[in-house]
């Protein structure tokens, strides 16, 4: 899906190698920053799902290498994706209880999407704040 945030991070993924070659704690600290920063949106998308009873327990995020996601777990909501629809207002179809000779038309009521867009620059920002302050210590380091 491309709705999410676009940033050239190939510069990045060198300088979080390089940062767990040299300082493994300050490495910690960014991931911990980045992760921080995934939490504004899952908490807006975990408010906007409020809903439903498994949606929001289900949004987690994660931060690996140079990403955060945001998502909500398909074992714990397995109906959350298809209620996203993409990120899309409008409506979705599906099986009445799995009989596939029986379709439906359900509203969408995305969550994950709307809550990116409404935070995106200060997630953005937050990200941006974190990386300065982790080059600062490197350098102050070295």
């Amino acid at each position: 899906m491309s709705d999410g945030i676009s940033i050239d991070t190939s510069s990045f993924s060198k300088f979080a190698r390089d940062l767990r070659a040299v300082a493994p704690e300050l490495k910690l600290e960014l991931l911990r920053e980045m992760k921080q920063a995934g939490e504004i949106v899952a908490e807006d998308a975990r408010a906007r799902s409020d809903w439903s009873t498994r949606i929001p327990g289900s949004i987690k995020v994660s931060v690996s290498g140079d990403s955060i996601k945001v998502v909500a777990n398909k074992k714990k909501a397995p109906n959350a994706k298809p209620i996203e629809n993409h990120g899309k207002d409008g409506t979705f179809r599906h099986p009445v209880f799995g009989n596939r000779e029986v379709w439906v038309d359900q509203r969408a009521r995305p969550f994950l999407r709307p809550a990116l867009l409404a935070h995106r620059e200060m997630v953005v920002a937050a990200v941006k704040r974190a990386v300065a302050k982790a080059l600062e210590k490197v350098h102050s380091h070295a």
